[in-house]
Parts: structure tokens; sequence; C-alpha cells
């Protein structure tokens, strides 16, 4: 072969490869997610449950960064769905994010819906889950955003890593159960089980079998991603006589922090490294409750799985796991206080807008005939929940569509972003009516300026209780600046603006105030809400639409042909 050949050769070769390198780091990656029920023996009872693809937990998902992902979803249960891919900020592609009568409406019985969406400048722990009633609780998987092929993780490369999902199992029908919370006016029923990754453990009746095992091999490190599935339960959890290394809370590395357990809220996601140093055996993997209100039911039977070392015995004995009590506040502040960004971050200093949101739970007057089975909320009410006093109403057409095609009477944009009145917000209700626990309805949302640099103060109430309250806003992430108990005062606020976690779900301490930062730079309408499902059924959402300026034609893309009709 001449010269001129070989050099025509090479540069065809790299050429080849140059191409081979873009297409790598911009695939696109095509999923089918068939909604589907099946049957499942769990706690001594066989039951229906909806599934994706008959899988519980749902099948993985897996891209690199800035892929493209389509997922095609073909609803064959009766009931309506939708599925949020949670963390996914779905930059121009709002119409994708998946709440129901938010960005869209349901998917129903035998119909689909084709969701298209890039992961831009986004790795780390997601997942996805439906966005319908509380489906969640059965219908969740993890979706993992790896770093480009030449990028390293900010830490040595674990030897394997293992998706571990916290949920929990109810052996109602959770639709119909969601139906009947709301008709009584009451609390929620606790689950019948904590599950780690759709497996009880051994704590609970006919489940010595329905167990969830990781393989270790000694000396070696593991990468585990942890996500809270769960629906209405924050949860501990901890590895019998190992310790847990934080470098990743919500799709975000952090600086290492070690730590003996960690407590997820809802909708969060944490990566922990854990190295096998222990002697060969086996030990115990605990997932346990976090539960911060008081008077309230709950399950407090630990879910078990196990770290089982190469070498042990099948049948030893496993190593117990010791988990906080159930309202150690202590714990959870501890593993808070550890979380920072890896490096310094651009948190926004000049402010343009400054938003003040209570949350809370309110008990509405019972006007109902049947009081018995209407009113069983405290003081024969109804329970609901509230942002700055306002409960949301759930529209039955989708808010964006509404919005992108301007039609009016089904949503408004004067949300109340200050509280009108004089609050004691730990020790009670406004001051001026102190024993008025009524909310109001609404479906209002919060209008932001494309660009605008957004400073919200979230303050916990204690008009009815005090807890731990997990906050998720759609579509962007926040730097969590600061928080404290009792009411926010900004004498003496103390804000981190050097490296705070940046996080798309925080948990507003119980009986505090939490104080978030974020560039409203993805335009669209987005909601913003309580991860735990009944709260967000009791109606502690609000929404905000960041605008660009121009038209709403302008700002967002088209609708998807095959759009859900309600």
């Amino acid at each position: 072969m001449t010269t001129s050949a070989l050099f025509r050769l090479s540069c065809f070769l790299f050429i080849l490869q140059v191409l081979n390198v873009g297409m790598i780091s911009a695939a696109t990656s095509f999923y089918q997610f068939e909604v589907q029920t099946m049957r499942l023996t769990r706690l001594c009872q066989t039951k229906e449950i909806v599934t994706i693809n008959g899988k519980f937990p749902g099948p993985a998902i897996s891209a690199q960064e800035d892929d493209r992902i389509v997922v095609k979803v073909i609803n064959m249960t009766p009931y309506n769905t939708t599925i949020h891919w949670h963390g996914i900020k779905q930059k121009l592609s709002c119409w994708y994010d998946g709440p129901s009568y938010i960005t869209q409406c349901p998917i129903q019985s035998g119909q689909s819906f084709t969701y298209e969406f890039t992961v831009a400048q986004q790795k780390g722990t997601f997942f996805w889950h439906a966005h319908f009633s509380w489906l969640r609780a059965t219908v969740y998987g993890p979706l993992i955003v790896y770093p480009k092929a030449s990028v390293p993780y900010p830490f040595k490369k674990p030897f394997s890593e293992h998706s571990i999902l916290l949920g929990e199992y109810w052996l109602k029908n959770v639709v119909e159960l969601e139906q009947h919370v709301l008709e009584s006016g009451g609390p929620p029923p606790p689950a019948d089980a904590f599950t780690i990754n759709g497996q009880p453990g051994p704590n609970y009746n006919c489940s010595s079998k329905d167990v969830y095992k990781i393989e270790i091999v000694p000396r070696k490190t593991y990468l585990l991603r942890l996500i809270n599935a769960g629906i209405n339960m924050e949860s501990f959890f901890t590895i019998a006589n190992h310790r847990l290394t934080i470098v990743e809370v919500d799709g975000e590395y952090t600086k290492p922090f070690t730590t003996e357990r960690v407590m997820l809220v809802p909708g969060q996601t944490m990566n922990v490294l854990v190295t096998a140093d222990q002697a060969i055996g086996k030990y115990s993997i605990a997932m346990g409750p976090y539960e911060s209100a008081k008077n309230v039911k709950f399950q407090n039977t630990s879910a078990i799985a196990y770290f089982h070392y190469f070498g042990a015995l099948p049948n030893s004995v496993a190593l117990p796991a010791k988990l906080p009590v159930y309202n150690d506040n202590v714990a959870v502040k501890t593993v808070m206080d550890g979380l920072r960004s890896l490096n310094t971050v651009d948190v926004p200093k000049d402010i343009d807008a400054r938003l003040f949101i209570t949350i809370g739970i309110n008990v509405n007057k019972c006007n109902s005939e049947n009081p018995n089975n209407k009113c069983q909320g405290p003081s024969k009410g109804r329970l609901a929940a509230s942002m700055n006093n306002i409960s949301f109403v759930e529209p039955k057409v989708s808010i964006l569509e509404a919005y992108y095609k301007k039609l009016e009477g089904y949503f408004t944009l004067d949300f109340p972003t200050s509280p009108e009145k004089a609050y004691d917000f730990v020790n009670g209700a406004p001051n001026d009516i102190a024993n008025d626990t009524q909310a109001a309805n609404g479906t209002r949302a919060i209008v932001l300026e494309y660009g605008s640099r957004i400073q919200i103060i979230f303050q916990n109430t204690g008009t009815l209780t005090t807890e731990n309250h997990p906050i998720h806003l759609h579509g962007h992430s926040f730097y969590v600046i600061g928080y404290g108990t009792g009411n926010y005062d900004q004498r003496t606020a103390r804000f981190n603006l050097e490296d705070p976690p940046y996080l798309n779900t925080i948990g507003v301490p119980v009986g505090g105030w939490a104080a978030i930062r974020f560039v409203a730079n993805n335009p669209g309408l987005w909601l913003l809400h309580c991860h735990f499902d009944i709260h967000q059924t009791w109606g502690m959402s609000t929404m905000i639409i960041v605008k660009n300026g121009k038209t709403v034609q302008e700002s967002l893309p088209h609708p998807p042909a095959d759009l859900p009709k309600c």
C-alpha cells in the first residue's frame, strides 16, 4: 500500500472514530412500558398490583449524560396513569414531565403516549414513577444516567454498584384506598410493610424468603444507589457494622460524608459508598420509619435485606442492624448538616424575587349529612393540606395545555407569595384567628420571569401538627442555603452561599424552615408539591410558570401529536 493510500485510510479511520464518539456521546435509547396488572403474593396474601412490564419494582432505564430517551407507555389496565421522570429537568420538553392534570391528561385505559426527552447536562441517580393517584406504590423504577465515557467519577471507581429502591406496600388496592381516604376526611392507614427492592424481609409474616440479597466480595467497595420511592413515609437506612459514605444526592455530587445511617425523604436519591471491611458473614440491611409528626399511626416494623459476603454459610445468622428511634430529629439533622456540594458553586447573590411559602396541615369544616363516614378528621372535620393556606384543587384538564392554548377559567395567576397575616407559625394559627384551621381552595400559579434569581423560604406551620415535609420542585434543582427550627427570622438565619447542596427535593424540618435559591431558567409550567402522596392529595401543591417574555407559543415547543386527552 502506498504512503498516500495509507494516509487516506488513516484519515478515514479517524473520521469514523470521531463519528463514533459523537454517536456514543449523544445516543438515543428506546423503551416500551406496558402498564399491566399482575398477581403478587406478599405478607400471606395474593393480590393484583399495577406494574410496568410485569416487574416489581419496574425495569431500569440507563443512559449517558446528554443522551435522548424515548419511552412508549401503553396502558393495559383499567386505571388512568402517567409517568414522571423524577429529577430530570426536561429542558424545553415540559410536555413530557408527567404529573397528571398538570403537564398532561392521564393516559387512559387502552391508550398510549410516547415520552421523549434529553438528559441534558445531567448525570447521577434518578427514578421514574407513576404520577396518578397512589399508583406510585408499585409503579416505579431506577433511571441511571452515567457520566460520559471519558469522564470519571470524582471518587475511586467502585467494584460494583446496586440500585436499592425503598418502598411501601399495601394489601389494599391503592387507587381505592386513596378514594376512601378522601371520602372519609380522615387520615390514611399506614402501609402494611416497608420493602427493599420489592421485598419486605423476614420481620413480616410469610416473608422469610422474600428477602433482597447483595453478594459481597471482601475488601471491595460498592456503590449503592438509594432511591426512596415510598408514598407517605420518610425512611432511615443502615447496614450492620458498615459505614456509608455519601457522594451524591439528587443527581449532584457532594463532598464525601461518612455516617452510620442516612435518612431519605420520599422522592430523594442518594449514592453511598460501602467497603466490605468486616469479617466474612451476613449483615442486615435495614429500612425503618422516620415519623416526625405526633399522634400519627405508622408502620414500625423494619424491612430487612442482606449484605452477604462470599464465603459465609448460606444459613448463617445475620448480624442485626441498628436503626435510630422513629422520631430521632438529631440523626436527620446530622446527615443534612453533612451535605455540601463537591466544589464551590455559583449561588445567586442578587435576588429578583423573594417568596415566602408556608406549608402545613389544615382541618376544614365538614358539612356532610353523613358525618360518621365523611367527617373523620380532628374535631369531626376534614383533613386538608395547603401552601400559604391555599389548598390546591386538581383540575380535570391539562393546565399546561390550557396555558398554551390560552384557555381561561381553569387556573389563576394569583398565588400569594407572602403571608397576609402575622403568624406564630410553629405554635399555632394566625394570631388573630387562633382557632381557624380552614384552608381556601384554588388552582393558582406563581409566575416567574425567565432568568430571574429566586429565593423561597418554606415555613413549616403548627396549625394542627408539625412534621418534616419533603418538598419537590419539577423542572429545576435548587441550592439549599439554610434551614433551622422555629420561625424563620432573617436577622438570625445563617446561609451557606459557598457550597450548599444542590437538590430537587428538600425535607423542610419539623417545626422549622428551609431556604432555597435557584435561577428560573427552564420555560414551562412546573409542579411544586409535598412528596407525601397523602399531602399532595389533600392539596399541598402549587404551580410555577417560567416565561421568557415571549408569547407562550414562542416560549414552548408545540404539544406532542399523541398528547392524551381528558
